[in-house]
C-alpha cells in the first residue's frame, strides 16, 4: 500500500560512462547532472514499485533539481528519496544525492502511476 514516508536509497560509483563529457552535457570528467537526475528517478521509482498492483508502473513527469557540487570519477554517490505526497495517481518525492564529502544535489521529483500496457499502447500508437 502506498503511503507517504516510503524511502529509497541507491549507491553508484562515478565512472567515465556517467560523466558530463560522456553525456555531452559538458566537457569535464565529473558526475553529470543528467546522470544524477537518472539516479534520483531510479531511487524514487524502485522505492514504490513493490507497492503497485500487477501491470502498474510509474513514469517521471517533473524534476526540480539543483546540482550543488561536482563529484570526480571514482567517488561513490548515494541517493535518498522519500515519498512526501500522494494525490490520486501523482506521487511527489524529495530527493538528495551525496558523495563522500557531502550533499551534491537535491530537489523534488514527480511521478504518475500508470497501467503499463495501456501506456505503451497509447505511446506506440504515435507511430501509426
Amino acid at each position: 500500500m502506498l503511503t507517504t514516508g516510503i524511502k529509497g536509497k541507491l549507491r553508484i560509483t562515478v565512472n567515465e560512462k556517467n560523466t558530463a563529457a560522456s553525456f555531452e552535457s559538458g566537457l569535464l570528467s565529473v558526475f553529470a547532472t543528467p546522470a544524477m537526475i537518472a539516479l534520483m528517478e531510479k531511487t524514487s521509482y524502485t522505492s514504490v514499485e513493490s507497492e503497485l498492483g500487477e501491470g502498474m508502473s510509474t513514469v517521471g513527469t517533473s524534476v526540480e533539481i539543483k546540482h550543488i557540487s561536482a563529484t570526480p570519477v571514482g567517488m561513490d554517490v548515494t541517493c535518498e528519496s522519500e515519498l512526501v505526497e500522494i494525490d490520486g495517481r501523482r506521487l511527489v518525492f524529495t530527493v538528495k544525492a551525496y558523495d563522500e564529502c557531502g550533499l551534491i544535489g537535491e530537489g523534488t521529483h514527480e511521478r504518475f502511476i500508470i497501467n503499463s500496457e495501456k501506456f505503451l499502447s497509447k505511446t506506440n500508437a504515435k507511430k501509426a
